[in-house]
């Protein structure tokens, strides 16, 4: 497993829904260079384990698959980011007040389609869960659940606690779940004490240029 993979499996989870931290495989998603997590579909299936979308025993049958149909690996690699840059450029433009872009739209609605058809209710112990109908073949299927997660999200009044981190260039989206939705920062460790060295540095100077 290269760096990279082993990055996509470890990176933070800061979203509060699957499909944030989805958005979220991007680091510094705002600015105009952002670096990729999904550098290859072995990073995809290292972040998907990392979410539990999938299992161990999954994900080895998935990159044995992938190391089996390197083509068609590559094409899901692909459908990934394209869904998840829809996804993000659909969200940015709900915190915007903007209208959302058609095509995007229409592209997240062909993939809501595509894995509404491959899946169904299962009754479970507990009562009823999504159940996805793929054979061990299927490459994409990793994306369903977040396809699902995303459609839920945007139809949920939780929408409205929908934020991108203020950080220069960062624009990671996460659930403001705080109890007065205070929250500001992806997080304090990273943005947040970024901030605090700015605002720091900037007292500093201006104490520094009052006492000349």
């Amino acid at each position: 497993m290269s760096i990279s993979e082993t990055q996509a499996g470890q990176m933070k989870l800061i979203g509060g829904r699957l499909c944030l931290d989805f958005t979220n495989t991007a680091d510094w998603h705002a600015s105009d260079h952002p670096e990729e997590y999904l550098t290859s579909y072995a990073a995809l299936v290292a972040w998907s384990q990392h979410t539990e979308i999938i299992t161990e025993a999954e994900a080895q049958r998935l990159l044995a698959e992938a190391e089996r149909r390197p083509d068609e690996a590559t094409a899901a690699l692909e459908e990934a980011i394209t869904l998840r840059e829809a996804l993000y450029r659909l969200l940015r433009a709900t915190l915007a007040g903007r209208a959302p872009n058609a095509d995007d739209l229409a592209s997240f609605n062909a993939a809501r389609a595509d894995a509404l058809a491959h899946s169904q209710i299962a009754a479970t112990a507990d009562g009823f869960a999504w159940r996805w109908i793929a054979n061990e073949q299927e490459l994409v299927w990793l994306l369903w659940p977040v396809i699902l997660s995303a459609a839920d999200l945007l139809l949920s009044p939780d929408l409205e606690r929908v934020k991108a981190c203020p950080g220069p260039d960062c624009g990671w989206l996460f659930l403001d779940t705080s109890k007065n939705h205070t929250r500001r920062w992806c997080t304090m460790e990273g943005c947040g004490n970024r901030a605090k060295a700015r605002r720091s540095y900037r007292r500093k100077r201006q104490s520094q240029q009052t006492g000349e």
